[in-house]
């Protein structure tokens, strides 16, 4: 599938863009978007608020990096490195048990 929204690497260092390239990424493939929208509950119309949301975001990126191949195809077809994502990602999640952030 060609994508249209190509983003440039020093955009992509800020994690809020990381995440709008991804959301525009997933909205590119019907079918993963639609995946995406039913497992958040989140309306199609709902979308363009919820970008400003931080749960929603850190959502995103749960969904994205929960799968390994949907991280580097996105990775592949958006030329965002996948050191990036995990970066943007972790921004956007909360501390884990082994993080100290207690």
């Amino acid at each position: 599938m060609q994508s249209n929204f190509k983003t440039s690497k020093q955009q992509a260092a800020d994690p809020h863009e990381t995440a709008i390239a991804v959301l525009g990424w997933l909205a590119d493939d019907p079918e993963m978007f639609g995946r995406f929208l039913a497992l958040t509950g989140v309306a199609p119309g709902q979308v363009r608020n919820a970008v400003n949301d931080p749960g929603f975001l850190a959502g995103l990126m749960d969904f994205l990096m929960n799968h390994e191949p949907t991280a580097m195809a996105f990775c592949a077809a958006s030329g965002i490195s996948p050191e990036t994502v995990t970066a943007a990602w972790q921004h956007f999640s909360s501390p884990g048990l082994d993080s100290g952030e207690y």
